[in-house]
């Protein structure tokens, strides 16, 4: 009956014609897979700067906020990417604007202009398939 109703289920919604890539992300999944691994990474070394940070006897954080292009095309993607930069101990996705989002970060250089290039550009090729 399982496979019945999923038989059912895809061809009804072929025939109204909502099919598309992100009701239907199964093909992105083997990018998709590699980069939440990679994100898993990133989050574990941000843990243990942010952990020094709470365990130092005087803090040492410079608080700053910036704005992020991205290079992602759909909404998916952005918001991949914006939920991926909140993920990350330390950084907070506080907007989205159009193709710009406005990052806070405990420390400056952490948001620095191109620090998030590579999440940017992996969240692209993982959900948009950019090369």
């Amino acid at each position: 009956m399982g496979i019945g109703s999923i038989i059912f289920v895809l061809w009804f919604c072929h025939r109204l014609k909502i099919l598309d890539v992100e009701a239907s992300p199964y093909m992105r999944m083997p990018r998709a897979i590699g980069y939440w691994f990679w994100l898993g990474g990133e989050v574990i070394k941000a843990n243990m700067v942010v952990v020094r940070a709470a365990l130092k006897a005087t803090p040492d954080i410079e608080p700053a906020m910036t704005r992020v292009k991205t290079t992602c095309k759909s909404d998916l993607a952005k918001v991949t990417f914006a939920n991926s930069i909140t993920l990350t101990p330390g950084t907070v996705t506080i907007d989205m604007e159009g193709d710009e989002l406005i990052v806070h970060g405990l420390y400056a250089k952490d948001v620095a202009p191109g620090s998030f290039d590579e999440m940017d550009q992996r969240t692209a090729k993982a959900i948009d398939g950019k090369r």
